[in-house]
């Protein structure tokens, strides 16, 4: 049958095809819609999960590959820094079951920290990476990929970038999928159990393997040359091979190199690639890691070649690339009688600027304003944290002093409370507080740090599109749980005092924030009130326009978009509004209050 999917629907529906047998992974934009595509489509004997965090979910799923297992993982490129920990291990002590890890890459970056390249993780792991150029391309490679990890009985990468995760594209898919038969596992501490003099020999293994590797990959059907015989060769991978396809279409005056399994490098395929070609472009997105394995291979066979890039400037190190880009570059490449096509926007209009913001009702937004108004007058450092979060940063909140990595606000807190003078407070979301905060408050607790944690439970994992956790009493196979309660974890980790208060209701959220900030130690408060997007608002606000005074306080102090200035008087914007009813506790002259919706 044909589907119409998104690109990580096509990963997912890829992987149901290939037979997996078990799909883990932590949300994370621009990964998360793999494992909600398995859910939706008829998974019998597919065991599914949102595991706490990415590290939790590859060693659930090497084990599963140890018994014989299909396994997948799922996250996005900043996650495959937590789980690296044991995939290092696992590349050197290898698979049963085809073990595929899925890191998808964010050039932008447009949701993420960083701009990391996997690639540069798989040639450090030393296990081989599938690197897909569109949807199509992703549905079938996934399949090639855990044919290759069971072949040479190891871990692989899957690296797709954001434009591939998000674009669409039919796919032909089997009306029915049936999980991969397999042994289970066998009891061989001489392999399973990693020793240094295992690891050792195996890592004399893995050297060997990735030569037999790169030569496979010589054959790989979806490494390909185009193009006539011709002394200048464009070399490119992923979504960039697409932009560069789209503005040389099908020209023979020039060869299009497309390279989809960069680490181990298919050296035999790009030399015979290359033979003839004085001039060579590499046209790929974040790091120059083709252009350096291009510059490697023409330095060991002594090729006459001229490499340009992005270690020479030609090609921008960061950000994404586009087809406009791409048609620039191509142009100075191929000089003034040969230039690249390129789609004619000088008609279109300008994108209208969108910063991101805390959503209309957020109850986040109430919760950093009850700490900033608790510590007026008072020196405090505010430690924010990866999700909706991160957004109390902007004006005229101003509440994010620091914010490293997933969890770290806590850990961060402890640091700036052992060497400065003030109060200390932690800010960490329901989901981040079980992935990677507990280990923080322990270490908190510990060391005798005196800090304040500050939990804004709004009940899902809000950032990346709504996922359960282990608090929100469900998992992603649809059953009820028992939740997880957070309140006591800190308990158990030996946290005082703690308070769960209604950030909606600010007098009671300042108190508790005075009260904590007065004592020593660790201190909780859960700021507990859903997350808008998933608790139907019942009401709204409204500004009565005989009292307004016009002071604009309500919007100077939150910063909510419901609240619109102009006409002399405030306004609110009733599409937006939730009801949330923070403006009216800001009013200093009653002017807002509450109405009931149609």
């Amino acid at each position: 049958m044909k589907e119409y999917v998104m690109g990580n629907g096509a990963i997912a529906l890829g992987a149901l095809a290939a037979g997996v047998n078990l799909v883990a992974g932590y949300p994370g934009t621009p990964s998360s819609e793999i494992i909600e595509t398995v859910s939706k489509y008829p998974h019998e004997g597919v065991h599914l999960e949102w595991s706490v965090n990415e590290k939790a979910a590859l060693e659930v799923a090497a084990a599963a590959a140890y018994s014989g297992a299909r396994a997948l993982v799922t996250m996005k490129q900043m996650g495959l820094n937590v789980a690296s920990d044991p995939l290092m291990s696992a590349a050197y002590v290898g698979v049963k079951g085809g073990l595929v890890i899925v890191s998808a890459d964010d050039p932008g970056p447009i949701s993420s920290q960083t701009e990391q390249d996997t690639r540069r993780f798989a040639d450090f792991c030393r296990i081989p990476v599938f690197d897909p150029s569109s949807p199509e391309e992703a549905y079938e490679m996934i399949q090639d990929a855990f044919e290759y990890s069971e072949k040479y009985s190891t871990p692989v990468l899957f690296r797709p970038t954001t434009r591939v995760c998000h674009a669409y594209a039919s796919i032909n898919v089997p009306e029915k999928f049936s999980p991969k038969e397999y042994e289970g596992f066998i009891k061989d501490s001489g392999r399973w159990v990693i020793f240094p003099r295992l690891s050792y020999i195996n890592h004399g293994k893995i050297e060997k393997r990735n030569i037999e590797t790169g030569k496979d990959f010589s054959s790989y059907r979806f490494n390909t040359v185009e193009g006539g015989e011709t002394k200048k060769a464009v070399v490119t991978s992923g979504v960039s091979y697409a932009y560069v396809k789209e503005c040389l279409k099908n020209r023979n005056d020039v060869k299009i190199i497309k390279i989809s399994t960069a680490f181990p490098f298919p050296e035999d395929f790009v030399l015979d690639s290359l033979e003839g070609v004085e001039k060579a472009l590499c046209v790929e997105e974040l790091s120059p890691y083709i252009e350096e394995q291009i510059l490697k291979t023409a330095g060991r066979h002594g090729l006459d070649i001229e490499v340009l890039g992005k270690l020479d400037g030609t090609v921008p190190h960061n950000g994404e690339n586009s087809v406009e880009l791409s048609a620039k570059i191509l142009n100075e490449f191929l000089g003034e009688n040969k230039k690249a096509e390129q789609s004619d926007i000088s008609d279109s209009p300008a994108l209208p600027a969108r910063p991101p913001v805390l959503c209309a009702g957020c109850p986040h937004r109430a919760s950093f304003y009850a700490v900033k108004q608790a510590m007026k007058g008072r020196k405090a450092f505010f430690c924010g944290d990866i999700g909706c979060y991160t957004l109390g940063n902007a004006m005229p909140l101003d509440m994010v002093d620091t914010c490293l990595c997933m969890g770290a606000g806590i850990t961060m807190a402890q640091g700036l409370n052992h060497t400065n003078d003030g109060v200390c407070f932690a800010f960490a979301g329901d989901s981040t507080f079980f992935a990677s905060g507990m280990t923080g408050v322990v270490n908190a607790v510990y060391n005798e740090a005196d800090i304040v944690l500050c939990v804004l439970d709004n009940s899902t994992t809000a950032m990346t599109g709504h996922q359960p956790h282990p608090g929100t009493g469900r998992n992603m196979a649809g059953n009820f749980v028992e939740k997880v309660d957070i309140a006591k974890v800190l308990e158990g980790m030996g946290v005082k005092k703690i308070l769960t208060v209604n950030p909606l209701n600010l007098e009671e959220s300042v108190n508790a924030v005075k009260e904590c900030a007065d004592e020593k130690g660790v201190k909780a408060i859960i700021f507990k009130s859903p997350c808008i997007a998933i608790a139907k608002p019942s009401g709204r606000c409204a500004v009565d326009a005989q009292k307004c005074v016009n002071c604009k306080k309500c919007i100077s102090e939150t910063g909510c978009p419901a609240l619109v200035a102009g006409g002399g008087k405030v306004t609110i914007d009733r599409n937006l509004c939730t009801g949330c009813g923070l403006c009216a506790q800001v009013c200093p002259v009653g002017a807002i209050g509450g109405e009931e919706r149609e």
